[in-house]
């Protein structure tokens, strides 16, 4: 039904399975545990359950009044217990970036003659910075944060790899794009 990505939709049907919840709750919620810096818009979190409420994944529960606009509490269906269950128990397809902006900025560089090493120095700055950022909010962080950082920081090793590889080959790949 919907992208076996990180959807937005899936985690909400995740967090409904737990307890019928209220938008704003999802989205505290949401925040919490998955937000990590980029907390979800309200419009998103309504535009979403809409989707979900339309496809029969969830149902509103109940309908409350109070000093503000009524308030939906919706839960989640039995359709939408099996498409999560279905999207939980399927891998995620490895995305092996063969064509990174990063390589193409490399290739564009060296086509327009201008400096290649200098982006892979500038690209290997901005990397070891953003990995000292997650290096210190890892310590401080609980267990959650930790492997979130953890999973972001062996990312960024591996980007580094690849750019001391790239800068290694530099001259090869120049002459091979500029023939």
């Amino acid at each position: 039904m919907y992208s076996r990505r990180m959807s937005i939709a899936h985690t909400f049907l995740g967090l409904l399975e737990q307890q019928p919840r209220h938008g704003y709750d999802l989205k505290r919620v949401y925040d919490h545990q998955f937000g990590s810096g980029r907390p979800i818009h309200y419009g998103q979190v309504y535009a979403t359950l809409s989707r979900l409420l339309k496809n029969g994944l969830v149902d509103v529960e109940g309908v409350e009044s109070g000093d503000g606009p009524e308030r939906k509490r919706y839960a989640i269906t039995d359709a939408g217990v099996s498409d999560v269950q279905s999207w939980l128990s399927s891998p995620e397809k490895p995305e092996p970036y063969l064509q990174s902006t990063l390589y193409t900025k490399v290739v564009l560089a060296l086509l327009t003659d201008r400096s290649a090493e200098g982006i892979l120095d500038s690209q290997r700055s901005e990397h070891l910075r953003l990995m000292r950022e997650l290096t210190a909010r890892k310590k401080t962080g609980d267990i959650a944060d930790q492997l979130i950082c953890d999973h972001a920081l062996f990312h960024l090793e591996a980007d580094l790899r690849w750019l001391e590889l790239t800068s290694a080959r530099l001259d090869k790949l120049a002459s091979e794009v500029t023939s």
